[in-house]
């Protein structure tokens, strides 16, 4: 390491031993897999049964009621794209801000089916494979107490179990990107290649499912370069390893480096209309983070800030990285946010983390307590601060209901009316249950006034349905939608937030 001391170095910290048992049944390697080892470590190794229990409760939490809400707007995108091949997709993407790898895994689950539950497999599986991550990562960092907190602490995560539920590539980003985030620790420990070679493979997966992982990558090779630099200007293992990564996450990501600068400055030319922008996104994320409400947000902030102080007398390095991983990302994304659109949900891969620096807050707050029993008290709170979530999650739609709207507007609806959908893009999760040429009607988009006076006059005397979502002032800032809206037809209702009006012609 640059640093020589003892409390920087990852290779040497001893930061705590565990609470909840000892050492005598593990899986330490490849050869501890056997039906007998894994028995007597199932059987008698609190860790691993705390573990699995945590595994067993996120598949239910990620898979329960999986397909209740609709598909909304952006997974109407990922099921438009599913439909697609493999070299459609990759042509039609690349002219968007999204990488094509989530949704050639999409397109393969179609031989199963396209209904909600089946486009919404994938994120759910990534989201629960996500839970042991987290507890190798805390394990490695500090111990395996902080470790199981952290597993705990993304069990039970409404962010995280929301975008399980959700058919966008966000739980992939989160899965790949600390598996990255994992080897490069275990790189910083044994100095071995393979442990190298993994972080570049994961790095370029994560920026195959989002572009945005980029900055988090960044990060790791800075803290590399900034607290190793010393065997970085050696022949050593160290430098080896990280110039093969490096090579690595090149080679396999070249498609999309070549694209994601004019990706940038197509997304950038002009200013963003929707999203979180400025300093409100930094709370904004923290406050997501921590379950969506501002006390919890308040909770965890002052918990993580006690864990990295906690980290920063046992390990510089380690505390370097916590901190830099979360708030270089934050600030930079404040700074951009100026030209792009910005949002909690890109930030996803911050997660580890910030329930690390939480988790490590139990260390601290343990040896004041002095009980060994304390842990499960420390983690009965976190999960208790989950329960205004989990109150009426599974139970009140999350997300707009498009399929109940659809039915609505069927009821309403004779053949050769037309339906005119504002903003346009709206059809697609409208389209995913509603069939114009089912109810013999005519579906046409518009997005500004000019464009719905153009519809009038061609079918002056035909009935017209306008639907409407909240969408329309961000992709018609200057109103005029709305204002035609409001001057020539009449208000029929609205299902959450999906509006319906319509001009009725005289008889």
């Amino acid at each position: 390491m640059g640093n020589k001391s003892k409390k920087s170095d990852p290779k040497k910290a001893e930061i705590s031993t565990d609470t909840l048992g000892d050492d005598k049944y593990k899986v330490s390697s490849f050869k501890d897999l056997n039906s007998e080892n894994l028995r007597l470590v199932i059987l008698n190794n609190r860790y691993a049964q705390l573990l699995i229990l945590l595994v067993a409760i996120g598949f239910a939490l990620r898979f329960y009621n999986l397909g209740f809400n609709s598909i909304w707007l952006d997974e109407g995108t990922t099921f438009g794209y599913a439909k697609m091949g493999f070299v459609e997709i990759w042509n039609a993407v690349i002219a968007e801000f999204h990488p094509p790898l989530f949704y050639w895994l999409e397109h393969m689950m179609n031989v199963f089916g396209d209904s909600e539950f089946v486009l919404r497999f994938i994120p759910a599986l990534f989201g629960v494979l996500a839970i042991p991550v987290f507890y190798l990562i805390g394990s490695e960092v500090v111990n395996r107490d902080v470790g199981i907190i952290t597993a705990l602490l993304v069990t039970f995560s409404p962010f995280q179990i929301y975008y399980s539920q959700d058919a966008r590539a966000y739980t992939m980003i989160l899965l790949f990107f600390s598996i990255s985030l994992l080897a490069y620790i275990y790189a910083l420990k044994t100095r071995e290649m393979k442990w190298w070679i993994i972080f570049g493979i994961a790095s370029a997966i994560a920026f195959w499912a989002h572009y945005y992982t980029i900055i988090g990558t960044g990060v790791i090779v800075l803290h590399a370069i900034v607290t190793n630099y010393r065997e970085l200007l050696k022949n050593t293992p160290f430098r080896k390893g990280f110039l093969v990564s490096i090579i690595l996450f090149v080679i396999l990501s070249i498609p999309l480096l070549l694209l994601i600068y004019e990706r940038y400055l197509e997304l950038s030319a002009s200013a963003p209309t929707y999203g979180v922008l400025g300093p409100q996104l930094i709370t904004s994320s923290i406050i997501s983070f921590s379950g969506f409400e501002w006390w919890s947000g308040v909770l965890f902030a002052v918990l993580f800030i006690i864990g990295v102080l906690y980290l920063y007398k046992k390990s510089v390095s380690y505390m370097a990285l916590v901190v830099g991983l979360l708030l270089i990302p934050l600030i930079f994304s404040v700074i951009l946010s100026a030209k792009i659109t910005m949002n909690p949900r890109y930030l996803i891969f911050l997660l580890p983390v910030f329930y690390l620096g939480i988790a490590s807050a139990y260390m601290p707050v343990k040896e004041l307590i002095k009980n060994d029993k304390f842990i499960y008290a420390f983690m009965a709170v976190l999960v208790l601060v989950n329960i205004p979530f989990m109150a009426t999650y599974y139970t009140s739609y999350t997300k707009n209901d498009w399929r109940g709207f659809s039915g609505q507007l069927g009821n309403v609806t004779e053949a050769g009316d037309v339906i005119v959908v504002l903003p346009g893009y709206m059809t697609q999760p409208l389209d995913y249950y509603y069939s114009n040429e089912t109810d013999g009607t005519i579906e046409l988009l518009a997005s500004s006034g000019e464009e719905l006076e153009a519809i009038y006059s061609e079918y002056p005397d035909r009935t017209l349905f306008f639907v409407v979502t909240g969408d329309i002032n961000a992709k018609n800032p200057e109103g005029d939608a709305v204002e035609w809206l409001n001057d020539n037809t009449g208000y029929m209702g609205q299902n959450m937030g999906i509006y319906l009006f319509a001009i009725v012609p005289q008889e």
